[in-house]
């Protein structure tokens, strides 16, 4: 399992990573989200030993990265799929992973196979391929060793529907072997309908942790009328904190029952009321991170 204990990293009296703890749990996939600069990078970099922490660890079954003596070969890496050499071939690349780590020619070939990139394609120079063949080849290389971890950032971009689909299944069936996958993606939708357990960090710190079903249960409740400003004040009244949505929607922390008696009291008709869980991940992670977002700042 990948353990995360007390992490933080300050550059030059900036806190980008403010005492994060968090697992990831064996034969689970882990859904990592956040903002842009929320700090979801700079973690995944220290777990693998590109970035230095300042205080804390980050721990692959009880080790660092930087001690496990053939890294490859027990923890997949994908933080970014355009860092690799453009000058060489996609075959090039994993042959030259497959030696590093001491596999079998074999290897080569099947991890091509796996993540279906054709022996033409194979043996272009990487620099003329698409966005979503780099991150083929970039998975390919992560699984050479086969791994019992993997650590991918954003793996789906760049990925046509198809490809999404190909990849969720080929995690989704890595992790039932009893793999460890950490995700970190932007593709709320993805996450949803892939990750067994969701952390969500923001500003650096870790705002939410828990399985996916438990922090959708918790979101709250989604209520609409025809005056939602009317209607957040009225909830408002009794002691709950409500965000009010430019579709005319509310969020709050009430449950359904005290929201429909809060308009009842004010007279104000309800058009929507519901359960925030059915609303998805995508509303749970907007009220989780509504400080942090970039959009909702500049508004």
């Amino acid at each position: 399992m990948i353990t995360v204990s007390s992490l933080t990293k300050t550059y030059a009296g900036f806190t980008a990573v403010n005492d994060v703890s968090f697992t990831a749990q064996t034969g689970r996939v882990t859904g990592f989200l956040g903002p842009n600069g929320a700090g979801k990078s700079t973690t995944m970099r220290i777990m693998v030993g590109l970035t230095p922490a300042s205080t804390g660890t980050a721990l692959i079954d009880g080790r660092r990265f930087v001690d496990l003596p053939n890294p490859g070969a027990e923890v997949g890496v994908l933080l970014d799929a355009s860092a690799q050499h453009a000058g060489r071939t996609g075959r090039e690349i994993l042959t030259i992973a497959q030696r590093t780590m001491g596999l079998p020619k074999g290897r080569v070939r099947e991890l091509l196979d796996l993540v279906s990139l054709t022996d033409t394609e194979a043996d272009r120079r990487v620099r003329n391929y698409s966005l979503g063949m780099r991150q083929r080849l970039g998975l390919a290389t992560a699984l050479l060793g086969d791994p019992h971890v993997l650590i991918l950032d954003e793996p789906a971009n760049g990925l046509d529907p198809a490809g999404i689909r190909w990849m969720r299944d080929l995690l989704r069936a890595y992790a039932d072997q009893g793999g460890t996958v950490l995700l970190s993606s932007h593709l709320l939708h993805e996450i949803e309908v892939i990750a067994d357990d969701l952390v969500v960090i923001g500003n650096g710190r870790i705002v939410a942790q828990g399985t996916k079903a438990e922090l959708l249960a918790s979101a709250g409740t989604v209520a609409r009328s025809s005056d939602a400003v009317a209607l957040a004040s009225a909830v408002e009244r009794g002691g709950h904190t409500v965000s009010v949505h430019t579709d005319g929607s509310i969020h709050t922390d009430a449950t359904t029952e005290q929201v429909g008696q809060a308009a009842l009291a004010a007279g104000v008709a309800l058009t929507e009321l519901r359960g925030a869980d059915g609303a998805g991940l995508e509303d749970m992670f907007l009220e989780l991170t509504a400080d942090t977002q970039r959009e909702g700042a500049a508004a």
